[in-house]
């Protein structure tokens, strides 16, 4: 399978699960999704960030030569939203290293404060913050002040759950 052509072809689920199927864990193929997602011009970075997001999710040792550029690919204000949404999505399900952590938490609080970001994005920067600040007292006290304040403002409903799950996460910590 030629992965671009495929994603130039078209943007659908069968075609996501499809590439999903035919990358598995192979590093090789997995090479040739990250070139295009990291390096592809706007539609296919789009579209190569669905499938990449479900490989990284079932496989992610193969993000791991790639999770510097893979971080850094959310400051590319350019970018279409559906591709923080995917990376913010990868992070909240994987171990994130210790190294990243705090590059990723300032990344995390910046999203989850900026009204003009999805709320699908914010959403999942919050797990992500949340996991993160589990392990370190003096960022979870941030975060809750941060997390509370939203609660208290008209929300959507996707943000009013995951700050919901957040709070109580994080006060049973």
């Amino acid at each position: 399978m030629n992965i671009q052509e495929r994603l130039e072809a078209e943007h659908s689920k069968a075609l996501t699960i499809g590439i999903v199927n035919y990358i598995g864990d192979d590093k090789n193929r997995f090479k040739e999704l990250m070139t295009i997602f990291l390096k592809g011009e706007y539609r296919l970075t789009q579209r190569a960030a669905w499938p990449l997001s479900y490989i990284a999710i079932e496989h992610p040792q193969l993000l791991k030569p790639y999770f510097d550029k893979f971080i850094k690919k959310l400051d590319d204000s350019s970018s279409h939203p559906a591709i923080a949404r995917n990376i913010f999505r990868v992070l909240q399900e994987i171990e994130i290293p210790e190294k990243y952590q705090g590059i990723l938490i300032d990344k995390s609080f910046k999203v989850i404060m900026n009204e003009t970001q999805p709320a699908a994005v914010r959403a999942f920067a919050i797990t992500v913050a949340s996991r993160i600040c589990k392990k370190y007292p003096e960022l979870k006290n941030e975060l809750l002040i941060l997390l509370k304040e939203l609660s208290s403002l008209p929300q959507l409903p996707s943000m009013t759950a995951r700050l919901k799950m957040a709070l109580k996460e994080l006060k049973m910590v």
